[in-house]
């Protein structure tokens, strides 16, 4: 199967203050089209870092990213953010909502950018496939944090991503809540096609995913596919 993501010997470092902080040491993985992926390793692990790497959102110190046939070395930053347009969706802990917008036209924003005329029925139809037929209209603080999260969820599948990358997707949610906004994740990703790479801490999540990478300060330990070793 044909990679979407190949990550190669990547380091990176940040200073504070006289010292080098190293957030990232010699870090090389590929993920497969159409397979789940998550991320997993404790609070300054370095997770947050490689997800942001991986998407083009940063650049390493040294090593390459390949992302959906793309060296993102080779790109400027305007490249980049045209690659992220058309082939990338994000799902964050925070949710990035934009509060002054309909969770109708927070869903319709990317499509827009995209010049998709049919922008805001698209989006209804997604919030439908999310459950929020009756929410349409709310705006972000007139909603709960499940709530917030399905429209961020529909948002970052408006696209049709080829690749989403989901950090903390259920970071500031409680146990019910996580586990439905989960169903509702990983189901998407089937219906649309799409290759899901989550950072977690959530052991449990991760191990709904066909592979996980475990990191510990900066540093690779493993790569397991939880469904052949169980």
């Amino acid at each position: 199967m044909a990679k979407i993501l190949n990550v190669n010997h990547l380091q990176k470092s940040y200073s504070s203050g006289n010292k080098t902080l190293k957030v990232l040491q010699d870090i090389s993985f590929g993920v497969e089209e159409n397979t789940t992926f998550s991320i997993v390793g404790p609070s300054g692990s370095g997770k947050t870092t490689l997800l942001g790497l991986c998407a083009g959102l940063d650049s390493p110190d040294s090593g390459s990213i390949e992302l959906c046939g793309y060296i993102l070395s080779t790109l400027d930053e305007d490249e980049r953010a045209l690659l992220r347009n058309q082939k990338v969706g994000f799902v964050f802990q925070d949710f990035q909502l934009l509060p002054t917008l309909t969770a109708l036209e927070n869903v319709a924003v990317p499509l827009e950018l995209q010049g998709e005329r049919n922008a805001l029925n698209l989006s209804k139809d997604l919030l439908e496939k999310v459950g929020l037929t009756n929410r349409i209209n709310h705006y972000p603080s007139q909603l709960s944090g499940g709530e917030q999260q399905r429209v961020a969820l529909a948002r970052a599948f408006s696209t049709k991503p080829k690749i989403l990358f989901a950090d903390e997707p259920t970071g500031n949610l409680d146990s019910e809540t996580s586990e439905n906004i989960e169903k509702l994740l990983f189901a998407l990703n089937k219906d649309f096609g799409t290759t899901l790479i989550i950072v977690t801490h959530d052991i449990e999540l991760a191990q709904k995913t066909d592979y996980i990478l475990e990191l510990k300060g900066g540093k690779m330990l493993t790569t397991q596919n939880p469904i052949a070793d169980a």
